[in-house]
C-alpha cells in the first residue's frame, strides 16, 4: 500500500456510515469528530466515551528469551513485571537516548508478553525490534497482529457500560486494578487503561467481533468520539503525545519521562542508557495556563524568568474553558512562575502549573 493510500481499520465503515469528519492521523484515515468534539470530550470527562484506536499496532513477543530482550530494549525496566496481566508504560530508545516510540508493554509468563506501539510509528517500530532481536541473537518471536482491533471505553461510567453489553466479562475485570489486563476470551484482552485521565478499559478483540462491541456500546448510551476529543483530553490529563512532546530527538529524561526510565539496576545495559547517563539535562517539560483569551497551539514562542522556551502542545480546555499546554522551557522554570506566550504578534501572560490539569473529572491546576 502506497504512503499516499490511508490505512483503513475495521470500523471504518461504521465511522463513515455515523458522519464523522475523517483525517489523516499517521497513515489511517481516522475519524476527527462525529459531530460536536467538545460534547465528545465532556462525554467522557462526565459519562462514558469510546475510541477506535485499532490503528495502534499491538505486538506479541514469545520465546525463552523474551524478558531479557524487552530488558535491553526498553528504558524502564520490565522486572518490574512478575504478576500475569501487569502492565508497564516505558519508552523505546535509540542509540543517542532519543525516542523512537512510547508504549505499553504486557507480561503474561515468562514466554508470553505483549507491546502496543502507536500507529504513525508501528512499522518503524518493528523494524527496529526486530533488528534488536537478530542483531543480538535473542530467541523471541515477534508477531504483529493486524488481524485484532483495540476499542478504548473511557469514563467514569465506562467500565459499567461495558459490563452491560458484556456480562460475562464482569466477574473477571471487576477487581482487575489500573494498568492490568486480562484475558476474558480467546485473543480477547481487556486493561484498565487509557489515554484520557479517568477510568475505563482499553479492549483488544479479533477484528470481526469490533463492529458488533462498538454498536453494543453505542445502544447503551457510550459516545463515540474522535481524535479530536482525544486531544484535548490527553491533554488536560498532562499525557505526552509522540511527534509533540517527544520523538527521536529529544530524550525522556527531557520530555517530562524520566519516571518511566528506570537505572536501579547497574548492570541493565537498556538501548540509550550510556547516551542519557552522559546527556545535560538543561530543559524540562511544563504545564502552562493561559491568563488571558486566547489559544496557544503547538510551536509558540514563551519567555520565561530563565530564558525562552516553546509550547509542544496547546489547546482550549472544555473543562477548564481556559487555555492551557505544555512547553520545552530551561531547567528550573517550575510552577507557579509567571512566563509570557507569543500569539499573534502578541506576548500574553501566563502561568507555569503543575500537571495534570484535570484527573478524574476534577480540575487540579
Amino acid at each position: 500500500m502506497s504512503a499516499a493510500t490511508p490505512k483503513h481499520t475495521v470500523l471504518h465503515p461504521v465511522h463513515l456510515e455515523a458522519g464523522a469528519k475523517m483525517v489523516d492521523f499517521g497513515g489511517w484515515d481516522m475519524p476527527l469528530s462525529y459531530g460536536s468534539q467538545i460534547e465528545e470530550h465532556h462525554a467522557v470527562r462526565r459519562q462514558a466515551g469510546m475510541f477506535d484506536v485499532s490503528h495502534m499496532l499491538n505486538i506479541d513477543i514469545c520465546g525463552p528469551d523474551a524478558r531479557a530482550y524487552l530488558s535491553r530494549l526498553l528504558a524502564n525496566d520490565v522486572a518490574k513485571l512478575t504478576v500475569p496481566g501487569k502492565a508497564l508504560y516505558s519508552c523505546m530508545l535509540n542509540a543517542e537516548g532519543g525516542v523512537i516510540d512510547d508504549l505499553i508493554t504486557y507480561f503474561f509468563d515468562e514466554n508470553t508478553w505483549r507491546v502496543v506501539v502507536n500507529a504513525g510509528t508501528a512499522d518503524k517500530d518493528l523494524a527496529w525490534m526486530q533488528n534488536a532481536a537478530a542483531s543480538e541473537h535473542f530467541n523471541v518471536v515477534i508477531t504483529p497482529r493486524r488481524d485484532l482491533a483495540m476499542i478504548a471505553v473511557q469514563g467514569p461510567q465506562a467500565r459499567e457500560r461495558v459490563w452491560s453489553v458484556r456480562p460475562d466479562w464482569a466477574p473477571a475485570t471487576q477487581a482487575l486494578k489500573p494498568f492490568n489486563g486480562v484475558y476474558v476470551a480467546e485473543d480477547t484482552l481487556v486493561a484498565r487503561t487509557g489515554y484520557t485521565g479517568e477510568d475505563g478499559f482499553e479492549i483488544v478483540l479479533p477484528a470481526d467481533q469490533a463492529k458488533s462491541f462498538w454498536q453494543d456500546l453505542q445502544a447503551q448510551g457510550v459516545k463515540p468520539c474522535g481524535l479530536g476529543a482525544r486531544d484535548t483530553l490527553r491533554l488536560e490529563a498532562g499525557m505526552n503525545l509522540y511527534g509533540q512532546e517527544m520523538d527521536e530527538s529529544v530524550h525522556p529524561l527531557i520530555s517530562g519521562l524520566a519516571w518511566t526510565v528506570s537505572f536501579k539496576n547497574a548492570d541493565r545495559a537498556f538501548i540509550g542508557r550510556e547516551a542519557i547517563e552522559q546527556a545535560t539535562i538543561d530543559r524540562t517539560l511544563v504545564g502552562v495556563k493561559l491568563l488571558e483569551r486566547g489559544v496557544m497551539r503547538g510551536h509558540m514562542k514563551l519567555r520565561t524568568p530563565q530564558g525562552e522556551g516553546e509550547l509542544t502542545s496547546g489547546s482550549m480546555s472544555p473543562t477548564m474553558s481556559v487555555s492551557i499546554g505544555m512547553a520545552r522551557v530551561p531547567a528550573g522554570v517550575q510552577a507557579g512562575d509567571q512566563v509570557q506566550v507569543e500569539i499573534r504578534g502578541k506576548w500574553l501572560p501566563a502561568e507555569v502549573v503543575k500537571m495534570p490539569f484535570v484527573r478524574n473529572g476534577e480540575i487540579v491546576a
